[in-house]
This record gives C-alpha cells, structure tokens and sequence, in this order.
C-alpha cells in the first residue's frame, strides 16, 4: 500500500529557506513520478514541480522557477523540495504526490493525474 509522509514544514521569514521532506512505503518510489503540490483554502490544489522516476527531468510552476529545486533519493525513498527565497504568497499546505503513470510527469499535468497523496504539511511565509 501506497504511502506518503511529508515534514519539514513550518514557519520561515521572506528571504530564508526550508526543505521538506516526503518519506514514501510500501511500493518502489524509483518506479514512480513524484511532484510536489500546495494548495490555500478555497482554492484548487497546484502543481509546484514535478520529477521524472530518475531524477534526470523536473518541471516547475513558473511561480517557483529559480527558487525551489525538487530532488529524490531513490536509494532512500524520499522526495525532497528545497525553498529558497520564499515569498508571503509561497504559503499553503504542500503535498507530496506519487504516481506510476509517466504522464503524470508531463509539463501540463494536474493533480488528478496522480493517485498517491500525503497529508500534507503547512508553510508559512512571513516577511
């Protein structure tokens, strides 16, 4: 059985930096597209970037570009998202998602394209 852990979030002032973490069980995370996704209340859940099952191809929201790098370790079977310079609008609950379907990991896909989801932790961005 799938599963998807998330940590590491937590309050950070505008300008600092953050890593959260995704601990993944129960399946072969090198198998699995993996990305990252935030939502703020009353609003749609968001991509924030997404890795290929290697680690050799990302995407990001224009939003992050330059700013939060996604990463796996496969051998350890955790995703991480590195937040550098974060912005007030950065702050949302941020998800760790999984899927085994590739085009999960296209440029244009959406969160329903993923079928593996954590519970999330919250970042808060303060200037």
């Amino acid at each position: 059985q799938e599963q998807l852990k998330e940590s590491g979030g937590g309050s950070v002032q505008t300008g600092g930096s953050l890593r959260l973490s995704c601990s993944a069980s129960g399946f072969k995370m090198w198998r699995y597209c993996m990305g990252w996704f935030r939502q703020t209340p009353g609003n749609e859940r968001e991509k924030v970037a997404t890795i290929w099952t290697d680690g050799q191809y990302t995407n990001y929201a224009d939003s992050v570009k330059g700013r939060f790098t996604i990463s796996r370790d496969n051998a350890t079977n955790i995703l991480y998202l590195q937040m550098n310079a974060p912005k007030s609008e950065d702050t949302a609950m941020y998800y760790c998602a999984a899927d085994n379907s590739i085009a999960a990991c296209y440029s244009d896909s959406v969160a329903s394209a993923f079928n593996y989801w954590g519970q999330g932790t919250q970042v808060t961005v303060s200037s």
